[in-house]
């Protein structure tokens, strides 16, 4: 079992991924965060939407976890923005030691 996990967030706009993304790996929070456009279906007021986002996917620590949640949560423009945290069971040792020191 490694100590890396996988974070998962969504924002609605390229410009709110990219600087979401800058001020996590500025901050050691992530050591990578890939940004993945994508389409989102869901219910939000009683009503079904279809709405462009883009997925912002961070590698970090464990240890990180917990503060980088807190700081999605706090430069994030959505009333409930989808923050989704993933253990890391395996991997390739020499990426997840670059993770850990990225993000130490």
């Amino acid at each position: 079992m490694s100590n890396a996990c996988v974070v998962t967030t969504t924002v609605d706009s390229e410009e709110a991924a990219e600087s979401l993304a800058k001020g996590i790996v500025e901050a050691r929070l992530g050591a990578c965060v890939q940004i993945v456009p994508i389409r989102s279906v869901y219910r939000w007021e009683g009503e079904v939407r279809v709405d462009a986002e883009w997925q912002c996917v961070v590698k970090t620590s464990a240890i990180r976890a917990d503060e980088l949640v807190e700081h999605i949560k706090a430069h994030h423009t959505y009333d409930v923005p989808e923050v989704v945290v993933t253990p890391v069971i395996g991997g390739s040792d020499d990426y997840l030691a670059w993770v850990s020191e990225e993000t130490s």
